[in-house]
C-alpha cells in the first residue's frame, strides 16, 4: 500500500490546485441596477452617474484582477431613446481603489428593446444587450457580452421586477466555462408618490456548466430607497450585505439620473395601432 501514497498525494494536490484556480465570481461592481423595462422617449437623452464603494469587501481575487476591498467606482451613462421600444446608451467606468489611485476602468456599449408604453398598464417586457471592453485589473477577461431579459409589474404601490442575467466572456481564461448566470430582482413600494422603498437582490451562481457552490457564490440583499417626487430627476441609493462567504460583507451605491422628457397622452382608449400612430406624429 505504501507505493501507492505518493500517487494518491499527487492526485489529492492536483484537485487542491484545480479548486484554488476556479475564477471568482463577481457581480458587476460599477452597475449595480435592476432594470424595470422602462426606456427613454424617441428623441430624448438622458444621464446617469452610479456611485458605489465597497467599504468591506474580499481581499482576494485572481489575478491580474484587483481585490474589491475599498474600492471605489464611477460609472458615466448617457442614453437616447430611437423609438418608443429602442434606447441606446453606453458606460464609461472609472475606479478608485484603496491605495488612491484614479484609473479608468472601461467602456461598455448597450441596445434595450421594451415593450412601448401603451403595451401594458401595469406589465413591462424587454431585453438588453451590452458589449464590454475592461482592462484587465477589473475583468481578466477583458472582452465580455451581457443579455439582460426584463420582467416588471407596477401599479399604484408596488413595482417588481426581475432580471434573469446571461453574462458571456468573448475572451480569456473563463472562456471555456460558457455563460453563467446572474439574476438580479427587485420589490419596492411606494409611499404617497414621493418615494419608494424595498429590496434589491443580486446574484452570481457561476457558469451554466456547472454551477459552483454556495460558499463560493455571491448573493446580495440591498435595502433601497427611490426618490419619486422630483420630475426628469432619478435618484436610488441603498445599502447592500453579501449573504455568502464569496460575497462582499458590505457595499454602499448611489445612482443619480437626468431625463429629458415630453408630456404625452397616453391616450387610454385609443387602439393599438391609433397609439402607435399617435406616438409618430408626436415625434
Amino acid at each position: 500500500m505504501t507505493k501507492h501514497r505518493p500517487r494518491l498525494a499527487t492526485v489529492s494536490l492536483a484537485a487542491v490546485v484545480v479548486l484554488l484556480s476556479r475564477p471568482a465570481l463577481a457581480v458587476d461592481p460599477f452597475e449595480i441596477q435592476v432594470y424595470d423595462g422602462t426606456a427613454n422617449q424617441a428623441g430624448m437623452p438622458g444621464v446617469e452617474l452610479h456611485l458605489n464603494t465597497v467599504p468591506s469587501g474580499r481581499r482576494d481575487s485572481n489575478g491580474p484582477e484587483l481585490p474589491p476591498n475599498h474600492q471605489s467606482h464611477f460609472t458615466l451613462e448617457p442614453s437616447l431613446g430611437l423609438l418608443p421600444w429602442w434606447e441606446i446608451g453606453g458606460y464609461l467606468q472609472t475606479a478608485l481603489r484603496g491605495d488612491g489611485t484614479f484609473e479608468y476602468a472601461g467602456i461598455k456599449f448597450r441596445s434595450k428593446f421594451v415593450t412601448p408604453p401603451w403595451f401594458s398598464d401595469r406589465v413591462r417586457l424587454g431585453a438588453n444587450f451590452e458589449l464590454s471592453l475592461l482592462p484587465e485589473h477589473y475583468d481578466r477577461n477583458r472582452w465580455g457580452m451581457e443579455l439582460r431579459p426584463i420582467a416588471a409589474y407596477e401599479d399604484k404601490h408596488w413595482l417588481f421586477a426581475f432580471n434573469p442575467i446571461v453574462d458571456v466572456a468573448l475572451a480569456g481564461p473563463d472562456l471555456h466555462e460558457g455563460p453563467s448566470f446572474q439574476p438580479a430582482a427587485m420589490a419596492v413600494l411606494k409611499v404617497f408618490e414621493f418615494a419608494s422603498v424595498g429590496v434589491e437582490y443580486y446574484g452570481n451562481c457561476g457558469p451554466f456548466s456547472g454551477f459552483v457552490s454556495w460558499r463560493e457564490q455571491e448573493h446580495y440583499i440591498f435595502e433601497v430607497f427611490n426618490l419619486l417626487a422630483v420630475s426628469h430627476v432619478e435618484l436610488n441609493a441603498g445599502i447592500g450585505e453579501g449573504l455568502t462567504a464569496g460575497s462582499n460583507p458590505l457595499t454602499v451605491k448611489l445612482t443619480v439620473g437626468y431625463s429629458w422628457e415630453r408630456a404625452e397622452s397616453r391616450l387610454p382608449t385609443a387602439s393599438f395601432a391609433q397609439r402607435y400612430a399617435a406616438a409618430f406624429r408626436t415625434q
